[in-house]
């Protein structure tokens, strides 16, 4: 039975999709009030199991309860261009009825669609400018904003509901800093049951709690990201030292072993020589032998079982260490030369009055900030070769790749190891499989076909694709990398990107993520593009 403090309850859940893959089996969570934050591996089904929650995906079997009204706030949010502000927030009906009891109507429909919201047009202007939205009326369209908007306007449009149970997946996903800053505040001032799915660490300090989803159970740690990390951290030093006494222990077992039989096969020698020179009678040697079999028996069954016991302790000490396992690449051929020139952008002029000039030389590190919609994306874009710019020189003398932030560089129906083969033909297949290893596609994930990874997988995939390509990138740009990883897969991104040694410009919101790059110069997109102190 649910306590009565439980908000959330599955039990005994289990989810298949159709084409029979197994997400979570036998699988149960109870959660109560306070805000949680839901982390895991990309893959471990923190998306699906929001899913499930909020009743879009229907279990396989199992149940799903929920107290009170939900709020679900997905990933890759898009909304109807068409629509109008208070369409979007869901109070157009009640707004339109109550201008029409303010202009004298008495029609009982307008009573009835108002209820007891009377002061809903002003709760909706103030949680708009509480989230930053304030140059949206309520009668526009949503036409005109970014996806970082689009997103809060999804987040007020729930919050005016009041819910009980608020479940929000990836919501820092492509908000600039302030956005960010405002949705922080949001969440740390939330009252009521609140999961969250997040890679954003920032985020993350502002829960309760931390339910970490790995091989289809939850494990609970309370305090915020950073009391997590200091319990795994303490955890894993006690494991990884359990497992070096459990290898020792092996090794120490196979070694009696042999020394066990090494002495009975001698005391057994010994025992028949010295039955042929005493001329023992056969009934008698026979006798001696078998005792001397028994007692060997024994003797070797003590030692097996000890071994056995100690694989069995090193099994489960290799179990409790963490196999996150990290990138580990040597990338030469991108270096560059201090002083090369690697990019001009010279009186580059773009759409909305954007202007840009840039010398980039050497193997700088560049990040590019700036709030949603101020052209990040279209500038990378435009210096990949993607778009055009309306005026001006972009000057690029060295090999560069594109990661855009849609991952769609990858043919769905061909495997990891055929779609890096596209960006560098001339390599051979087990130079390929060589280096897709280093990327942890060993063996037969090499083979798996690009239309079937996780998000995870396929940014590993895509990544390798272009620090493998041939020629091989001097110049690196990146559009919101982190975006959807999870925290294994920023800290891979971070080791990859240690190795490369070209020139890099990264766009991100995420400024944890880009301290840990060495960011050489700051750039920020606001009309015009300037140098800004480190943030």
């Amino acid at each position: 039975m649910a306590q009565p403090t439980t908000s959330l309850l599955c039990t005994d859940l289990s989810f298949d999709w159709p084409d029979g893959r197994p997400v979570l089996d036998g699988f149960h969570l109870a959660v109560g009030p306070g805000r949680t934050g839901l982390i895991g591996l990309n893959g471990a089904g923190k998306s699906t199991l929001l899913r499930l929650l909020a009743g879009e995906l229907t279990p396989t079997s199992g149940t799903v309860k929920v107290a009170g009204e939900l709020g679900y706030l997905p990933q890759g949010l898009t909304l109807d261009t068409g629509l109008r502000v208070d369409e979007a927030l869901g109070v157009r009906a009640a707004r339109e009825a109550l201008h029409a009891v303010e202009g004298g109507s008495t029609d009982q429909r307008h009573f009835d669609a108002i209820g007891d919201d009377w002061d809903v047009e002003e709760r909706a202007r103030a949680l708009l400018d509480r989230l930053g939205l304030r140059r949206l009326g309520l009668d526009r369209t949503t036409g005109e904003l970014s996806g970082g908007e689009a997103v809060l306007l999804r987040l007020a449009a729930l919050l005016l509901r009041r819910p009980d149970v608020l479940l929000l997946d990836e919501p820092t996903n492509n908000l600039d800093r302030a956005a960010r800053e405002r949705l922080y505040e949001t969440v740390a001032g939330w009252g009521g049951v609140m999961v969250i799915v997040s890679h954003d660490r920032e985020l993350l300090q502002h829960v309760d709690q931390i339910a970490e989803l790995r091989d289809g159970q939850v494990t609970w740690y309370g305090g915020n990201f950073a009391d997590y990390e200091r319990t795994v951290a303490a955890q894993q030093e006690t494991a990884e030292r359990l497992l070096r006494h459990a290898e020792a222990d092996v090794q120490r077992q196979k070694r009696d072993l042999v020394d066990a039989r090494t002495r009975l096969e001698r005391s057994a020698s010994y025992g028949k020589k010295r039955s042929v020179t005493r001329n023992d009678p056969h009934i008698v040697a026979g006798k001696l032998k078998r005792q001397g079999q028994e007692t060997a028996g024994r003797l070797q069954g003590m030692h097996t079982e000890r071994l056995e016991e100690a694989r069995r302790k090193l099994t489960a000490a290799e179990e409790a260490v963490r196999d996150d396992a990290e990138i580990r690449i040597d990338l030469p051929r991108t270096a560059v030369p201090a002083g090369r020139t690697v990019l001009t952008l010279e009186r580059v002029r773009l759409p909305h009055g954007i202007t840009a000039e840039l010398d980039l030389r050497g193997p700088e590190r560049i990040a590019l900030v700036g709030r949603n919609g101020s052209g990040k994306t279209t500038l990378l874009r435009t210096i990949a070769g993607e778009l055009a710019p309306l005026s001006g020189i972009i000057t690029a003398p060295v090999s560069l790749r594109h990661l855009p932030q849609r991952l769609d560089l990858l043919d769905d129906k061909l495997t990891v190891a055929g779609n890096v083969k596209l960006f560098a033909p001339n390599a051979g297949d087990n130079a390929i499989r060589a280096r897709l290893a280093r990327f942890l596609f060993r063996g037969g994930r090499a083979d798996q076909p690009a239309g079937t990874l996780s998000g995870g997988e396929r940014f590993r995939a895509t990544l390798a694709a272009l620090l493998l390509a041939d020629p091989p990138p001097q110049l690196l740009l990146l559009d919101e990398p982190t975006n959807n990883l999870d925290l294994a897969s920023v800290r891979q991104l971070t080791q990859a990107l240690a190795a490369y040694q070209g020139a890099l410009i990264v766009a991100s919101h995420d400024l944890p993520f880009l301290r840990g790059l060495g960011i050489t110069r700051w750039l920020e997109l606001d009309g015009e593009l300037r140098t800004v102190d480190p943030m």
